[in-house]
């Protein structure tokens, strides 16, 4: 018998060269055959899972049709994070559409369960045919697609033939034996999954062992276990530092996998028993010659019922499951901490008073910041930069509360008609304050959703002129905090002042954003109308600080009629 400890090491090194080089293509396969049909089918699937969300049956509907046209159950977890954003999905609903993610995935171990191995060249042949010869984009998008699957079989055949010496190593096969205990093959399953981050890699290599006799399906449905259990890494890591929705859906995904492995752990022999009944047998051949021919079809059919079955049990808790979810992973509490409020100087109003402007002051720092720093993100940044401004503004929507929550007790104080006026004029600042920050919240940075979400672009004429009136408005905000926090009466008029000069930056722009209706650009009538909403929360914030100014101008008003200088010491 000829072992590989009689191989020379060029052998060896063949067999691995043979395994690692068809798991590359059998990896970039996959990921251009992904690609190829997110283009292909991604903005259909996304309107399908919109509409077919309505309940819970058909949600795992969606999401199961979905990923196994897309081939990608991240893609899925995605669109559904996005849908629960904007309010279109619930938690639970989305948990009927990854429940269904998890059958889409099957339907890839279905496919290299066919023996089609042999002909993996005609597809890949026929994919780069449709590259070469074709510039047509969409006709070159589906021979990606065809390529790509070329490339997963090719990359199978690959691993089959460098595999197949191993036959007759009879440390090898007795190896494959252990795989029988179905804790180390769950383990196994698991870690190999989690470092190479495809379930449908694994599964894949599995059914190529189980081709060549190595495996039993019992050792099969293990491995397979435990590469629905690995999977689960990818779902974690994409999910860190996302909103925590996205962070609900990845705990739900793997929640679902460990529970469904631990359910069927005891069951193994059972489900072997069910996916014999159900798959093509061939008595015919014998020992490790039919074990070869059946496995991995059973293999590929256990998967499925694997998922299938488990979706059935789950599917009626989803509600429950998403208050589990939201117990584990809470909202996050943003703390704000004060530095002027002081409870203690309530009793002593006028004290209080100056503690409160101190703390506007603060309330104004974060404000301005939102303004200066929230421009670019909304005319060219990324999501991050967006999310970004958005976790200031609600750092500045719960300082706004503190203050008015102290503005609130304070009231209940007795006071002079002074300073119940400077109460007064104190809270509408500091509302006047966080409607600049949703200003920049609900329109700068939603344009500039709306710019990533179109794949749109702001000219660079407009971009600067919309800069030029940008770098006024943040210069009139900076100057009407200034003045409400130093009392400057001569800065807020300045603030007053600059009126007729931001309405001409503000003619420039409208000028400037009317032309390109004109211009034959792609989405024009979206680009007009994402580039006016950005002129006017320009042109919104600078009526807010305006109001600020004028605050400032009518308190000190007051103060000098109320304490008219004295004639008699200058004479």
């Amino acid at each position: 018998m000829v072992t590989l400890a009689s191989q020379s090491p060029l052998a060896i090194g063949t067999i691995l060269m043979f395994v690692f080089g068809g798991l590359a293509l059998f990896l970039f396969g996959l990921d251009q055959m992904t690609d190829a049909l997110k283009i292909i089918a991604g903005d259909r699937m996304k309107s399908l899972l919109a509409r077919l969300t309505t309940n819970r049956f058909k949600a795992v509907f969606a999401g199961a049709f979905v990923t196994s046209i897309i081939q990608s159950s991240s893609v899925t977890t995605v669109l559904v994070v996005g849908f629960i954003s904007a309010g279109l999905m619930t938690l639970s609903q989305s948990i009927g559409v990854i429940l269904g993610a998890d059958i889409g995935t099957t339907i890839t171990a279905q496919i290299v369960a066919f023996k089609v191995t042999q002909f993996a060249l005609i597809p890949v042949a026929l994919g780069f045919a449709m590259l070469f010869c074709f510039k047509n984009e969409t006709i070159r998008h589906y021979g990606h697609m065809i390529m790509g699957l070329g490339l997963i079989f090719f990359g199978m055949q690959l691993m089959s033939d460098g595999t197949r010496p191993l036959r007759t190593y009879e440390p090898f096969i007795d190896m494959m034996r252990r795989m029988d205990d179905p804790l180390m093959g769950i383990l196994i399953g698991a870690v190999f999954t989690g470092i190479i981050q495809s379930s449908s890699a694994s599964i894949g290599i599995v059914i190529v062992l189980a081709s060549q006799g190595f495996i039993s399906l019992e050792a099969g449905i293990a491995l397979a276990f435990g590469a629905n259990i690995g999977t689960c890494v990818t779902a974690l890591l994409a999910s860190l530092g996302k909103p925590r929705e996205a962070v609900r859906s990845a705990g739900v995904h793997i929640l679902f996998k460990i529970v469904g492995v631990l359910i069927w752990l005891g069951f193994i022999s059972q489900l072997a028993d069910i996916v014999r009944w159900m798959s093509p047998s061939h008595p015919e051949l014998a020992d490790s010659a039919r074990l070869a021919a059946e496995t991995p079809r059973q293999i590929a059919n256990a998967h499925t019922v694997f998922n299938v079955a488990n979706t059935l049990l789950f599917i009626w808790f989803t509600t429950p499951l998403a208050t589990l979810m939201r117990r584990i992973v809470p909202d996050r509490r943003l703390k704000v901490e004060t530095t002027y409020l002081d409870d203690l100087l309530i009793r002593t109003p006028s004290l209080a008073m100056h503690m409160i402007r101190l703390e506007l002051g603060r309330l104004g720092a974060g404000v301005l910041w939102m303004v200066r720093e929230g421009l670019e993100p909304a005319l060219s940044g990324t999501a991050a930069a967006l999310s970004e401004i958005r976790r200031k503004e609600l750092e500045v929507d719960l300082m706004h509360g503190a203050i008015i929550r102290y503005l609130g007790q304070l009231s209940k104080e007795t006071m002079s008609d002074e300073l119940t006026t400077r109460l007064h004029d104190s809270m509408a600042a500091a509302n006047y304050l966080e409607n600049m920050g949703d200003m920049v919240e609900s329109h700068l940075l939603d344009a500039g959703g709306k710019r990533l979400k179109r794949d749109m672009e702001v000219s660079a004429a407009t971009q600067e002129v919309v800069r030029n009136l940008h770098r006024r408005v943040t210069t009139e905000v900076e100057r009407a905090v200034e003045a409400l926090v130093s009392s400057d009466r001569t800065m807020a008029m300045s603030v007053a002042d600059a009126k007729e000069d931001v309405n001409a930056l503000v003619a420039q722009a409208e000028e400037r954003i009317a032309s390109r209706l004109a211009a034959d650009a792609p989405h024009r009538l979206a680009a007009f109308k994402l580039e006016s909403d950005l002129v006017e929360s320009l042109k919104r914030i600078y009526y807010f600080a305006k109001r600020i100014a004028k605050i400032v101008i009518e308190h000190e008003a007051e103060e000098t009629a109320s304490n008219p200088p004295d004639e008699s010491a200058d004479a």
